[in-house]
């Protein structure tokens, strides 16, 4: 095989000739490093790469799980691994090591994905965009070099989209799947709260709002990947009934039952939305009716939008005091000024200020947002809206400088479609089916009720099919 038949296969084709014998995993491993010693360096995605070990782990992986034996990366987060260190984006947890697998690393590795590297981040993956100082400069859109990757699952979606992987780990704690995704112009996909293991250390992530997943170039290798690593793990503070169908089987089929699907052109407190994200919706909701499907223009269900930020600046507040301190007394010292970037030194303030009052409050607020959302939706099966109120913004616009609230203030007037969905728990997907005429992705959210992953990830495979994204690859790579 050789590097260029490697980059036209998605995950699934290539576990089948391994399946078959026709490739080794020893050859994907060696195709996936140099891609990432090249294209990987020169978009600044990968971290901690181990490539030797990878060869000789590739060498020595037995051909079993869904994908038998494939490269796969590793975000930059938390997700405990003892074959790679990670830093969270952060200068203050550079080179942290793990004893242990977390569950989900265990389940990644039994699907037969081979971690070789990490991918990059913004600090402690609290940024729809990664540009953390501790990577040395920013992480680099393939589609357009002066726009955000997205994230924090940044480095994960440019892995993707310039065919490093097929697919990657990522995590969304208020749309770092999603947003990436939708700027890099791959797949992204959010299950419902409770599907994914956290353990054995945590048993939520930022009050209950985030969770892990893939980033993948097709629908079904998500699909795939989901259906490997879903699952109650034993002592897990959230449960979610398992699909009644196995979720690689759903997106297979050809033709369901028309569904019932609202769309969202408008977003809380009059936040505008550029005509391009617009654009991106109504595409897909004429693909939709084309499809046979119902679709009817709605208002999202009213919210207060701005007591919402204030509760997400909380507790990623609290979380990222909970973090450093936590991080300060294995290093036996205090926090120095420099150990973290400018407006998360004043989200570590805040978050000491905070009292337990404010945290309980944000706290319920999202358990309100949750209701009202699905209430709401019980009326649909699914909804569709613009992932993001801009295009993928200018690099340097959401930089980590001046006070906590603010940053996030912005983020919330960008991002304003997505984390809405973590504090409901609702499974929901960004699908790239649309490009500006300069070449700029444009991702549409598809948002489901609570546990009907399969009906998001099946609308999203009847999207992929109806206005394939594949033959894209980004102008420098073509």
């Amino acid at each position: 095989m050789t590097e260029n038949e490697y980059q036209k296969l998605d995950g699934l084709a290539l576990a089948d000739l391994l399946q078959k014998k026709e490739v080794t995993s020893s050859e994907l491993m060696e195709h996936a490093i140099s891609l990432a010693s090249s294209r990987g360096v020169e978009l600044n995605a990968i971290r901690y790469e181990r490539y030797d070990e990878a060869r000789q782990w590739a060498a020595d992986w037995k051909h079993e799980g869904v994908f038998q034996g494939i490269p796969f990366l590793l975000k930059d987060s938390s997700l405990a691994s003892k074959r790679l260190p990670m830093s969270l984006g952060s200068k203050l947890f550079t080179d942290t090591k793990f004893s242990f697998d977390a569950t989900l690393t265990q389940r990644f590795e039994a699907a037969g994905l081979i971690p070789f590297a990490r991918t990059t981040v913004p600090e402690f993956c609290m940024a729809p965009t990664t540009e953390a100082l501790a990577n040395q400069g920013p992480t680099i859109n393939p589609w357009d070099a002066t726009r955000s990757t997205g994230g924090s699952s940044g480095g994960a979606a440019v892995a993707v989209a310039s065919r490093i992987v097929p697919l990657a780990h990522g995590s969304d704690g208020g749309g770092s799947i999603r947003i990436p995704a939708a700027c890099c112009g791959v797949y992204g996909f959010k299950a419902t709260r409770g599907r994914i293991p956290t353990g054995p250390t945590k048993g939520e992530i930022w009050g209950g709002m985030g969770t892990d997943g893939v980033l993948s170039w097709t629908v079904r290798d998500t699909a795939a990947a989901m259906d490997a690593t879903i699952g109650r793990e034993l002592g897990a503070p959230y449960d979610s009934t398992d699909p009644e169908q196995r979720l690689l089987s759903v997106v297979m089929e050809a033709k369901r039952k028309p569904l019932r699907i609202a769309v969202w052109t408008e977003a809380w407190d009059g936040i505008p939305v550029a005509q391009e994200c617009l654009d991106g919706v109504r595409y897909a909701a004429q693909l939709c009716r084309e499809l046979g499907h119902e679709v009817i223009d709605a208002k999202p269900p009213a919210l207060d939008y701005g007591q919402f930020v204030r509760s997400h600046v909380n507790v990623l507040a609290a979380n990222i005091v909970a973090s450093t301190n936590a991080k300060l007394a294995g290093l036996k010292r205090s926090l120095r000024e420099d150990d973290l970037e400018p407006a998360m030194l004043d989200g570590y303030e805040l978050g000491r200020a905070m009292t337990a009052e404010q945290y309980v409050e944000a706290i319920n607020c999202f358990h309100h947002v949750g209701r009202v959302l699905q209430s709401d939706i019980d009326q649909y099966d699914l909804i569709l809206s613009p992932m993001l109120c801009q295009l993928p913004v200018k690099l340097g616009y959401l930089a980590m400088q001046g006070k906590f609230i603010d940053f996030r203030e912005k983020v919330a007037k960008y991002a304003t479609f997505s984390a809405v969905m973590n504090a409901s728990g609702q499974p929901a997907a960004s699908v790239p089916i649309h490009w500006t005429s300069e070449s700029v992705p444009v991702g549409v959210q598809i948002m489901g009720q609570f546990g009907r992953d399969d009906l998001v990830l099946r609308l999203s495979a009847e999207l992929e099919r109806a206005a394939p994204w594949h033959k894209r690859i980004p102008a420098r790579f073509a």
